[in-house]
């Protein structure tokens, strides 16, 4: 089978998304698929070092140069793979191939549509996510990486008749358990050997909690039992609100402030964590869950899908709204730490490369035998 996958932009610095390509596109071709990855390429964004500038420069490079290009190259090729719903644009331009689409989240959709007020969109995300809708709208073959999403694709599109399939997001990097830190790396966050900690892998994005997860660390910090820990905190670098609530909360010296880590490094943490604590607000799915998981390191997420959707019954469920309650089920919780740990190997099994993989090349079966080559 002749795939073309086509993936994202990579000045918008959407690593997972990245991951994501490069995962499926080494799985296909292990299957013995011929496989290409295209992305739109920066040209016109290059012309500016200004970041609002080049930003709607880049819409001249992934909407007026691109297409052009994905369509010649599309020709070539039985099926065409767009990675990622935020390109649903794109179907139309490869409208004379069998093609699908994944669906990660709308919470984008979402937000431009007024649902969040966390998350206030101007008028130009308004008509792209309008933009985006559309052609979600007119796809007919839809890859949903949870039930939550294809859900939340349901509610947004109606009955469309659209052919969807829910297939599980594999683990894109081979964490295992028992690695030891990277050389310097756990004194450059100055944590001492043996050093208990508890750890947050995510954004700055809203849905992500950060105030939420230094509210928990500040209850837990409280009890005994937790009297010695600390919160390592990994992602992009924490905003004003953030730091402002941090000494609020008299934590400055208890929270560490990791930034952006190595493949290696993040494996390292999850490892040697007391648990991850990833209580979410929304979520398309939930990477760190599984990552943590696959590292031995116990999981605590809010108890709402598609994190307890992802978790099943290998994690410790909260809400975590309800600060108070939240502490004393993870402070309980935690007392059955080799369970978590076993539980969440188990819970592996439904998210194995070679079982995602099956179901893709399934799906790609069914695409191509649908014998309906257009866009709706």
């Amino acid at each position: 089978m002749r795939v073309l996958l086509v993936g994202n932009y990579e000045p918008d610095h959407q690593e997972s998304m990245q991951r994501y390509a490069s995962w499926l596109e080494k799985i296909l071709k292990a299957r013995g698929h011929q496989v290409a990855l295209i992305k739109p390429c920066p040209f016109f964004s290059n012309l500016s070092s200004h970041p609002g500038l080049s930003k709607y420069l880049g819409y001249l490079d992934k909407f007026l140069i691109f297409p052009w290009h994905l369509r010649r190259l599309a020709k070539t090729f039985d099926l065409v793979h767009v990675l990622d719903h935020s390109n649903s644009m794109y179907l139309r331009v490869v409208r004379g191939k069998p093609n699908l689409i994944t669906c990660h989240d709308l919470l984008a959709i979402r937000a431009a549509q007024g649902e969040f007020s966390e998350s206030p969109t101007g008028w130009s995300g308004k008509l792209l996510q309008r933009w985006i809708l559309s052609g979600l709208r007119r796809a007919r073959h839809v890859l949903c990486v949870s039930t939550k999403t294809a859900n939340d694709l349901k509610a947004l599109t109606g009955e469309t008749g659209a052919h969807d399939r829910i297939v599980y997001n594999a683990i894109n990097w081979n964490y295992q358990p028992g690695a030891p830190f990277p050389s310097g790396f756990a004194s450059k966050l100055g944590l001492r050997a043996g050093q208990r900690y508890l750890l947050h892998v995510g954004s700055t994005s809203w849905y992500k909690n950060r105030p939420g997860v230094v509210r928990i660390f500040a209850q837990l910090a409280t009890m005994e039992e937790f009297s010695t820990t600390v919160l390592v905190m990994v992602g992009k670098a924490w905003g004003a609100a953030l730091r402002i609530l941090i000494r609020e909360e008299q934590l400055s010296n208890r929270i560490v402030e990791a930034g952006s880590v190595s493949n290696e490094e993040l494996q390292a943490l999850y490892g040697n964590a007391l648990a991850l604590l990833f209580p979410s607000l929304e979520e398309g799915f939930g990477w760190p869950i599984l990552e943590a998981q696959a590292c031995g390191c116990p999981v605590v997420t809010t108890g709402r899908p598609p994190m307890s959707e992802v978790a099943g019954d290998a994690a410790i469920l909260i809400d975590p709204e309800n600060i108070p309650a939240a502490a004393a089920l993870i402070a309980s919780g935690l007392q059955r730490r080799e369970q978590l740990r076993a539980d969440g190997f188990r819970n592996l099994a439904r998210f194995d490369q070679e079982v995602i993989a099956d179901q893709y090349c399934s799906f790609y079966k069914a695409v191509l035998e649908d014998g309906y080559a257009t866009e709706r």
